[in-house]
């Protein structure tokens, strides 16, 4: 099969050329501007004096947008173009979050939480695919884990500007995010090339291709393990501590506090290093080491003891950075990234539908019922990884 590229024929080994910085800058400004998700609810409620069940149907229409942002999204990239997908979405995003900062009435604001959730992530796909067709591929999980990096220090910083700027008014929460986007929607347009492949008759495929690979629905399906495990830290984990342990939203802060400063301190420092040994293999790793962090959840009582468990599934988490991407690239055909990054995405998005709903089932009944539930699935994650290991070495030797 003949397949060729817009982008520059010949990848640089030695470090991550330069149209990559430009898609990371542009990552880390628009993650920097990521306020008003976690202030949604507070705006609906407080900013415009709706209760909190109509708050709740607004986050579901949201939620339902983004089942279906990924698998559009990973479309668009190939059809359309992975510069022209990302940028675009990030234009829309912005004036959804304009109309959003702005609207008063109920159907709008419905209308367009839904639109929001269909665009906010759509640009994962097309982000992920332009490092497969940009890094060499010895260099992708050092690049990948340097995107994740980006995106964990960007939302740090985002958690207290975002408070300080909902003192001043909800609508500069809805600003500031609409002209990140815009500024991450420029940079990637000015200084990313496309690299869509132009392929010819023998190139076809969409995404039946992508389910009719063994390799890649088993991988899905670990990585939907994977994000049912680490998609407790925002949903049942703040309940588990506070409600069921005890601890205070300040105690509990302080103690999740030290998930990002290990991210920021550690994680680009490991990935180029992680990147020298067989793929499969560290993503198990991470796997049974955020498996173990979790289950021992189950006897954090204090401050310190949380602080302790978060240290070491936080430290699986900077071991599995990069990696899930990593191993979406090798397993895809190049006119095909955009759908397998889709489905890649697909994944954490049924699972944080999933993860709620099963989490607090299981809080129910206790502490271990949940916590040893979960680190059970990270690994049985972890043993699968460890099964696909020759499919996955196959496919990227091939």
């Amino acid at each position: 099969m003949r397949v060729t590229t817009t982008a520059p024929p010949a990848l640089e080994r030695v470090r991550l050329p330069r149209p990559f910085w430009a898609l990371w800058a542009g990552t880390l400004v628009n993650r920097l501007g990521t306020m008003v998700m976690p202030f949604t609810g507070v705006y609906l409620t407080q900013a415009r004096g709706f209760p909190v069940a109509v708050a709740g149907l607004a986050m579901t229409l949201f939620g339902v947008g983004s089942l279906i942002s990924q698998l559009v999204a990973g479309l668009l990239t190939d059809r359309v173009g992975r510069r022209a997908t990302l940028s675009g979405s990030m234009v829309a995003t912005a004036a959804v979050m304009l109309l959003l900062g702005y609207s008063t009435g109920l159907a709008t604001i419905l209308a367009g939480m839904f639109v929001l959730g269909l665009l906010i992530d759509a640009y994962r796909p097309a982000s992920s695919a332009l490092v497969a067709d940009l890094v060499a591929p010895e260099l992708r999980p050092k690049a990948f884990g340097l995107l994740f990096w980006a995106i964990n220090l960007g939302y740090a910083v985002a958690m207290v500007g975002g408070g300080w700027l909902a003192h001043l008014g909800f609508s500069w929460l809805f600003l500031a995010d609409a002209v990140t986007c815009v500024v991450f929607a420029a940079l990637v347009w000015r200084a990313v090339p496309e690299t869509r492949p132009v392929h010819d008759a023998a190139a076809t495929g969409g995404f039946g291709t992508v389910l009719r690979d063994r390799t890649m629905v088993a991988f899905t399906l670990i990585t939907f393990g994977q994000a049912l495990v680490y998609l407790q830290t925002v949903t049942m984990l703040p309940v588990a501590m506070t409600d069921v342990a005890g601890l205070g939203t300040r105690e509990f802060g302080l103690a999740m506090a030290l998930n990002g400063i290990l991210i920021v301190a550690f994680q680009p420092l490991v990935s180029g290093w992680l990147g020298r040994y067989d793929m499969s293999r560290v993503m198990a790793l991470g796997l049974a080491v955020m498996a173990v962090g979790f289950a021992a959840t189950a006897y954090a009582t204090t401050a310190a003891h949380l602080a302790l468990t978060v240290a070491v599934w936080t430290t699986g988490e900077i071991i599995t950075a990069g990696i899930g991407g990593t191993i979406v690239a090798a397993l895809a055909p190049a006119h095909l990234r955009g759908r397998y990054s889709g489905v890649f995405g697909f994944a954490w998005a049924v699972a944080s539908v999933v993860a709620p709903l099963a989490g607090s089932w299981l809080l129910t009944s206790g502490m271990e019922a949940l916590w040893f539930t979960v680190g059970a699935v990270g690994l049985l994650t972890a043993a699968g990884m460890l099964a696909l290991r020759p499919a996955v070495r196959h496919r990227t030797a091939g």
